[in-house]
């Protein structure tokens, strides 16, 4: 990272773009590449001195306008705006992108590639999108696996399930906050915890905390029917292409007590599924 990364960022897009690409007329011989710093001013429709100290380096903190017009005038895509926004310390104005629902078919696959390990795909409200056969078989003490806040909350199996409940309730709230940091009009965050809020008093507790922070790897003490206890490790990964959507993985620490046990709930699960289809 140098001093004048902003600046680095909009002459190397400026350098991309031919007067052609954004209907001007190209004037004079060009001494560098791309478009002149003119002509992006005359473009974003602002001074072109207060363009130039931008990449110069002597312009800092522009406003939302100000970088909106200049993402119109280079033609930057969505990930190079927030990128640019981002270097100018700050945050588009406009929401982001509505979290998606639909786990692609590669997604799916991908999660039965972890034969060894509980997998599944949440959305920023907590809703289970999709799981493998390790996920249902560790979550099948629950009533219902459609939310995991719901689950933690309302199921009477989540005081047992999870062994510090007060623990992973704290984590759940925690992270519905931090995704409403993100999603602040996402109307099924909002739902579900406007229903929890009105279900739940300690979940209406925790939430007036505003305690916030994201989901990424930690330990889970769990405690299952039949296989008993189950210490495990979760990380969570951000789908790309998918946004809002994160990839979630329990798996046991290699050599443990609990790679038998999620290797026997996995068995056990099997056998019940094909008793069940015959």
């Amino acid at each position: 990272m140098t001093s004048n990364d902003l600046g680095d960022f909009l002459r190397a897009h400026r350098a991309r773009l031919q007067p052609d690409d954004v209907g001007l007329a190209s004037y004079g011989a060009r001494r560098v590449a791309g478009l002149r710093r003119e002509e992006v001013a005359v473009l974003a429709g602002m001074n072109s001195d207060y363009y130039a100290r931008l990449e110069q380096g002597r312009e800092r903190g522009p406003s939302s306008q100000i970088l909106e017009a200049i993402s119109s005038a280079l033609r930057l895509d969505d990930e190079a705006r927030e990128h640019m926004y981002r270097l100018a310390g700050t945050a588009p104005e406009s929401e982001r992108p509505q979290p998606s629902e639909a786990v692609s078919p590669a997604l799916r696959q991908l999660l039965d590639g972890y034969p060894n390990a509980a997998a599944f795909v949440l959305n920023p409200a907590n809703d289970f999108l999709a799981s493998n056969a390790l996920a249902d078989a560790l979550f099948s003490p629950f009533e219902d696996v459609d939310n995991m806040a719901r689950m933690t909350f309302l199921d009477p199996a989540g005081r047992s399930f999870f062994t510090r409940w007060g623990r992973a309730a704290e984590a759940v709230v925690a992270g519905l906050r931090h995704a409403m940091g993100l999603d602040p009009h996402y109307r099924r965050l909002h739902d579900l915890v406007g229903s929890l809020t009105e279900q739940s008093e300690e979940f209406a507790a925790l939430w007036s905390s505003h305690t916030v922070h994201g989901k990424s790897r930690s330990g889970k003490e769990l405690l299952h029917p039949d296989v008993g206890p189950l210490d495990l490790v979760y990380q969570t990964f951000d789908v790309r292409g998918a946004p809002g959507q994160q990839l979630v993985i329990y798996h046991a620490e290699p050599g443990s007590p609990s790679v038998q046990a999620l290797s026997l709930l996995g068995s056990l699960h099997a056998t019940r599924h094909q008793e069940s289809a015959t």
